[in-house]
């Protein structure tokens, strides 16, 4: 078994639970509501940008000029395809300047994109792309699971377009595969290591679905006592 295959395999349940959350459900019937599509679209495109620089942290850390090519064109591909498709959200939600500018990330959002950093700051480039790669398979998995949908809307249209299309079906095996042979001949502790990061991030984006689909915001509990 690849290694990519035994990540998948452990973290089954945790995709499922994506696969089946209201959220994603919605979005496929066209009956989520506008609302909490807009909230996720503006905490989304914070995680881009973050997820672009990760990127780039990828390309420092590898070891040949190809691979250092090869993340930087992913980190192009974030920044240019995926956040040109959020800005075209934004014109049609009615995002205006002042409230992108005023934006504030979720806690689920900042917590994911700092457990992204640490990967990048603490590992080598098998840490930062068993960090980064459930959120390049789950989309696409999800993407390809809808592509039979029909929300009748055309933002969720061109969501499922999107990340059910061939391109970035082709992004997406490219860094399995280069995963794959990045874990070849290590140690099982090493394995057991990228495992737990590869499962974090499963776990970050099931909670990412629940933070939109919630609208989840700051909120400092009231304790007795404590003025």
């Amino acid at each position: 078994m690849e290694f990519c295959e035994r990540l998948r395999r452990e973290c089954d349940g945790i995709w499922e639970a994506s696969f089946r959350h209201p959220f994603v459900e919605a979005l496929a019937d066209g009956t989520l509501d506008e609302d909490v599509f807009r909230f996720y679209v503006l905490q989304d495109a914070y995680y881009l940008s973050h997820f672009a620089k990760v990127q780039a942290l990828g390309a420092v850390k590898a070891k040949d000029l190809l691979t250092t090519q090869s993340f930087a064109k992913h980190a192009e591909a974030t920044c240019s395809a995926e956040l040109a498709l959020h800005e075209e959200f934004f014109t049609m939600l009615g995002v205006t300047p002042e409230e992108h500018a005023a934006f504030r990330p979720a806690p689920t959002a900042y917590a994911y994109t700092s457990h992204m950093y640490r990967a990048a700051v603490e590992g080598d480039l098998a840490d930062v792309l068993a960090a980064l790669l459930p959120c390049y398979w789950l989309y696409w998995e999800i993407g390809e699971r809808l592509k039979g949908a029909e929300p009748g809307h055309p933002i969720y249209d061109k969501w499922i377009a999107t990340y059910g299309s061939e391109w970035f079906g082709e992004l997406v095996n490219e860094q399995i595969d280069r995963m794959n042979r990045l874990a070849e001949e290590l140690p099982e502790e090493r394995i057991l290591e990228l495992g737990e990061r590869f499962r974090k991030s499963s776990i970050y984006e099931l909670n990412f679905w629940e933070m939109a689909w919630t609208r989840e915001q700051w909120e400092t509990p009231e304790m007795e006592g404590v003025r």
